[in-house]
């Protein structure tokens, strides 16, 4: 084991405060450091060994410069509790949480896989691999509706890519009731709606908002391009038009190799209005046919998945 440097320790001036833990250190008893994953504003992400379950797990931490702010605290709770009691195949699952101490953390479920965020890098997204992706997206979302919970922050970092894909990070999350009182904008710019952006002139938020930010995920995915993007994403005192551009426009067309249904669905979930987007629900329930026949023309075989 490497020799460990203060746990406190900040980075050079204007950096973030972060934890210096090395691999073998305990973070709590019998749960010890791998290695850094990486790490937000808020908190650090590390991969750690859990000796009570005799597995890999994912730990996230408050940063130092967080652990005495009262208001981090409450969030790490509020996810916590969320973690706790939601249950669904494609959001991911909590082990627990540390919330006094020193080092307040989360313990979240150990994934694999490619973000999607990672694989449009490479360009837009198969249908064949997109249309199942949201279908199960969609589900989700109907399951968070059905459970008075909006996520607050879908897109395509916090969606991990595989046979059934993962929707990560529930920092933001809360019910429907906190978000409908929620007066600051909240969110990652490029996939929040116009009430997210502005909620006092826009809102309320609410569970159609999670759909727009579906809508702005798979439009990214399918086209390869985002279906706004800020022109100034630091400078707090631009226009508001200039830092949500999803405030006065529509997002331009979707290119011509989307297919029709696919491409209406996604437009439709950007609708400015959020009476006029689809639940979550209809968007399963429309897109779940195209899936399927997606499906059937996959066959798998020793040397992987193809089309027939």
């Amino acid at each position: 084991m490497t020799p460990k440097p203060s746990p406190n320790a900040a980075g050079a001036a204007g950096r973030q405060a972060r934890w210096t833990l090395c691999e073998g250190e305990e973070i709590a008893p019998g749960r010890s450091v791998v290695r850094r994953l990486g790490g937000g504003t808020r908190y650090e992400v590390y991969l750690a060994w859990e000796d009570r379950m005799c597995s890999l797990v994912v730990v996230k931490l408050l940063r130092p410069d967080r652990t005495a702010s009262e208001r981090s605290r409450r969030a790490l709770e509020r996810e916590a509790r969320l973690l706790d009691r939601l249950a669904h195949p494609v959001l991911l699952r909590g082990f627990g949480a540390v919330l006094d101490g020193p080092r307040p953390h989360l313990v979240l479920e150990h994934l694999e896989g490619p973000t999607l965020r990672s694989l449009i890098r490479h360009g837009p997204v198969s249908v064949e691999q997109l249309l199942p992706t949201a279908v199960h997206l969609a589900g989700a979302l109907h399951y968070l509706t059905s459970e008075g919970v909006v996520h607050l922050d879908l897109k395509p970092d916090n969606v991990l890519v595989g046979v059934t894909p993962r929707v990560i990070d529930l920092s933001l999350a809360r019910s429907v009731r906190q978000a409908a009182i929620t007066a600051t904008p909240v969110g990652t710019l490029s996939y929040m709606p116009p009430e997210q952006c502005d909620p006092a002139g826009r809102g309320p938020i609410g569970t159609a908002s999670d759909v727009w930010g579906l809508g702005a995920t798979l439009y990214h995915a399918a086209s390869g391009r985002k279906p706004f993007t800020p022109v100034d994403r630091q400078d707090s005192e631009a226009p508001e038009a200039v830092r949500y551009p999803q405030l006065e426009r529509d997002p331009p067309p979707l290119p011509s190799f989307v297919p029709a249904d696919l491409g209406e669905a996604i437009m439709d979930c950007l609708a400015p209005d959020p009476t006029e987007r689809p639940t979550a629900h209809e968007l399963a329930t429309r897109l779940e046919p195209a899936s399927a026949g997606v499906a059937r023309r996959v066959r798998v075989g020793r040397r992987g998945a193809y089309l027939r």
